[in-house]
């Protein structure tokens, strides 16, 4: 269970709010496309890692995707924000499903 990932001497920790730009192909030209979200779990061992990040989009959709570490696209990743609190678990799949509390 990996708790923290690092590219280009940057820490980034499960939890953290981060802007992957990730560089797109599109016939002979290419383009950056920023993707930004929650690290939701980091996995593999050594070179083998990847980790999953978890978009909010409109009317309460969410998008992951899952970036492996050390691609050749990935052109740079960015920490926006750290949590509020001490995340205490590997894996932040409880976030995929939020429910409303019922009074």
């Amino acid at each position: 269970m990996a708790l923290k990932i690092t590219h280009k001497d940057q820490e980034f920790f499960v939890g953290d709010t981060v802007r992957v730009n990730y560089k797109i192909k599109e016939k002979d030209k290419e383009r950056l496309q920023a993707f930004d979200g929650i690290i939701l779990a980091i996995q593999g061992t050594g070179e083998n890692k990847n980790f999953i990040v978890q978009k909010h989009a409109s009317d309460s959709v969410n998008v992951e995707r899952i970036f492996p570490l050390n691609s050749p696209w990935i052109d740079s990743i960015k920490k926006l924000r750290s949590p509020k609190v001490k995340v205490r678990r590997s894996k932040l799949y409880y976030l995929r499903n939020p429910k409303a509390k019922t009074i």
